[in-house]
C-alpha cells in the first residue's frame, strides 16, 4: 500500500519525536516500504551544525543508524534554505513531491492557542501534500 515513508526529523528536537519516530518504523515495516528522513536546514550556523555539509551528514547518519537498528531500508534527503522559519513548510511539501512520498509521518503537538491564528507545520503539510499524513500527537 505504502512505499516511501517520509519522516521529517529536527535533529535538534530529535528526543521529542520518539513516539512519531516508532510510529513511522512500525508502519514502513508493516509494508516493507523505504523510510526517508527530511530535514531542512538553514545557511547559516546552527547548534546542530556549521554548514549545511555538516548537517547532511549527521542527517544520513541518522537514517542508516535507525535503517540499521530496525532492519529496514532508510535514507535522508537534507534540504537548505535561506530561512527556514519561513520556507520549512514549502521546502518539505517540495520534497515529499520529489521523493515521491506516500505517507508522511510527523510529530504535531497539543493543539493551543496560537494554533487558531497559525497552523504547525503538520495542518500545513496534511492541508497542502499529495501523500497522506499521519500525524502524531
Amino acid at each position: 500500500m505504502y512505499r516511501k515513508v517520509i519522516f521529517p526529523v529536527d535533529l535538534t528536537h530529535i528526543d521529542q519525536l520518539t513516539k512519531a519516530l516508532q510510529t513511522a518504523i512500525d508502519l514502513a515495516l508493516h509494508y516493507k516500504a523505504e523510510i526517508c528522513f527530511v530535514g531542512v536546514t538553514g545557511t547559516a550556523p546552527s547548534p546542530i551544525a556549521h554548514t549545511p555539509q555538516e548537517f547532511e551528514a549527521k542527517l544520513g547518519a541518522f537514517a542508516q543508524e535507525q535503517g540499521s537498528a530496525h532492519g529496514l531500508t532508510s535514507s535522508a534527503k537534507a534540504c537548505t534554505s535561506p530561512d527556514p522559519t519561513i520556507d520549512t513548510d514549502k521546502t518539505l511539501l517540495a520534497a515529499i513531491d520529489a521523493l515521491g512520498g506516500d505517507l508522511v509521518v510527523m510529530q504535531t503537538h497539543a493543539p493551543n492557542v496560537t494554533d487558531y491564528i497559525w497552523a504547525g507545520h503538520g495542518d500545513t503539510i496534511a492541508a497542502h501534500s499529495k501523500a497522506s499524513v499521519f500525524l502524531v500527537r
